[in-house]
């Protein structure tokens, strides 16, 4: 069974849109207004024309994540135009770390992030609640070890 991300990704990663962008139009707008002329503050434009862009893409993008636990390893699906799903053996987890920045723990999130021996299969779970991430957190390192042990 596939499970979604919470909104709280959508809203942090929003607000991260626009506080960046906003900051971006605002100094596009205002130094060439200031310093060239008022005609030249249509500069402020493009960023926000980014924004209206990124406001769709991200929501497209927060939709795609999901995950699901299945009997021997951890699915984790995401992409829109390049759809990518990894799957993660129990067995061959050798760490899963719980991370929360400053700005996920003010949107009361955290990330789950799954070490294995190959590179190319580390993969990471972002914008879970923080009670979720700890629970995968210790069911994941549970199943590892249980399989893991028979290797």
């Amino acid at each position: 069974m596939w499970l979604a991300l919470p909104p709280g990704l959508l809203k942090m990663r929003r607000l991260l849109l626009v506080v960046w962008l906003g900051l971006i139009a605002l100094a596009a707008g205002l130094l060439p207004g200031l310093l060239a002329g008022p005609a030249w503050a249509v500069f402020a434009a493009l960023p926000l024309a980014l924004m209206a862009w990124g406001w769709g893409m991200t929501e497209r993008n927060w939709r795609s994540w999901r995950y699901a636990e299945r009997a021997d390893d951890l699915l984790i699906s995401r992409g829109v135009l390049w759809r990518e799903e990894t799957v993660v053996p129990y067995g061959r987890m050798q760490l899963v770390e719980v991370t929360s920045g400053p700005v996920e723990r003010h949107f009361g999130l955290a990330s789950v992030q799954l070490h294995t021996a190959a590179a190319a299969t580390d993969a990471t779970i972002p914008g879970l609640d923080p009670a979720e991430a700890e629970r995968l957190r210790d069911r994941l390192t549970e199943l590892g070890e249980a399989r893991s042990a028979g290797l």
